[in-house]
């Protein structure tokens, strides 16, 4: 679907929903985002123009095939975390088949920098930096207590159901992954056992999903993967040396320490953070991403999609077996 037809199909939705709207400006694709589609675009108002973002399903995949929830619990999702005062952008619009724009939503579009690189590196960001880890560990208290009547329907997700798919997704790759193997060996040996707590996950709380500006985290964004869970899964993803981007002595997102996340989680739960949890799924983390890269070299070559994106994403699996090793065999 090219720029003009998307833009006009924009232009007849926003105005069946948004009162006062005369249409829509300015709508481009935006690059990042390899599981779905994203579009910027302005609602053209009276009261002033309205920043937006389509987050649709691109044609012919899904984002992480058996684990995404959906496009639509997504919204639902959003829509109950900014009711509780999570920071996360307002859903203008789910939507339907009168659209004609597939599966997806419209939501508010929030200023800020979700570029790795940027956040870590510029002087922009240089004052809130130390202060992000425990930020990000406040936030994540506030998702975990999320009442679980207040959610829509989601899958349930133990420590042995996700060893048992990545074993399976492993095996269907058809070619030897001896890391991949020793890292399952390694989580079996020391599965903790179903959490006495089960709250909401994001799932995949970490950069590119988390748009800062210079007064720290704005908005969580891509709630795709979320699930019902052990809470110390989300503490222990964001860990993952993946999400560093080469500050490898900051753990917490290359720009904070594990103490200062958990202090944060802690000041705003009122719970202990259970370390040895959070180690076991920083170990099931870098090899579920270490996966999903091998996922993404496969369908770069088996179609649909052949962006460059996707391969330049499967590529990474090697990075993960390196992390996998230093985890499971430090040096010292």
């Amino acid at each position: 679907m090219t720029a003009t037809t998307t833009e006009a199909l924009l232009a007849r939705s926003v105005v069946s929903w948004c009162a006062g709207a005369a249409g829509v400006n300015n709508a481009v694709q935006l690059s990042g985002g390899a599981s779905q589609e994203t579009w910027s675009f302005d609602i053209a108002h009276p009261d002033g123009v309205i920043g937006a973002i389509l987050r649709r399903a691109p044609s012919g995949c899904g984002a992480a095939p058996g684990r995404a929830c959906g496009l639509v619990t997504e919204a639902a999702l959003i829509r109950c975390a900014h009711r509780a005062g999570v920071p996360v952008p307002v859903v203008l619009h789910v939507l339907d088949d009168s659209d004609g724009l597939g599966v997806g939503f419209i939501m508010q579009r929030i200023a800020g920098e979700t570029i790795p690189r940027k956040i870590l590196r510029d002087a922009e960001f240089a004052a809130v930096r130390p202060g992000l880890a425990h930020q990000a560990g406040r936030i994540l208290a506030d998702i975990h207590g999320l009442p679980l009547c207040d959610l829509p329907e989601l899958r349930r997700m133990t420590a042995a159901v996700e060893i048992d798919e990545l074993a399976h997704d492993i095996a269907d790759f058809g070619w030897p992954r001896p890391v991949f193997q020793l890292a399952l060996r390694w989580l079996r040996d020391h599965d903790p056992g179903p959490s006495e707590r089960i709250t909401l996950v994001h799932g995949d709380f970490r950069h590119g999903n988390l748009m800062i500006g210079p007064d720290g985290i704005r908005a969580v964004l891509d709630w795709e993967l979320a699930h019902l869970g052990d809470p110390m899964e989300d503490l222990g993803w964001i860990c993952v040396n993946s999400w560093r981007f080469g500050e490898i002595d900051r753990p917490v997102g290359g720009f904070g320490l594990r103490e200062d996340q958990f202090a944060g989680y802690e000041a705003a739960s009122g719970l202990t953070v259970d370390v040895m949890r959070v180690k076991f799924w920083e170990v099931m983390g870098t090899l579920r991403w270490g996966v999903m890269c091998c996922g993404m070299m496969q369908r770069f070559r088996d179609g649909p999609d052949r962006s460059l994106e996707r391969a330049m994403i499967g590529r990474r699996s090697s990075e993960t077996e390196i992390d996998l090793l230093r985890l499971l065999a430090p040096r010292g």
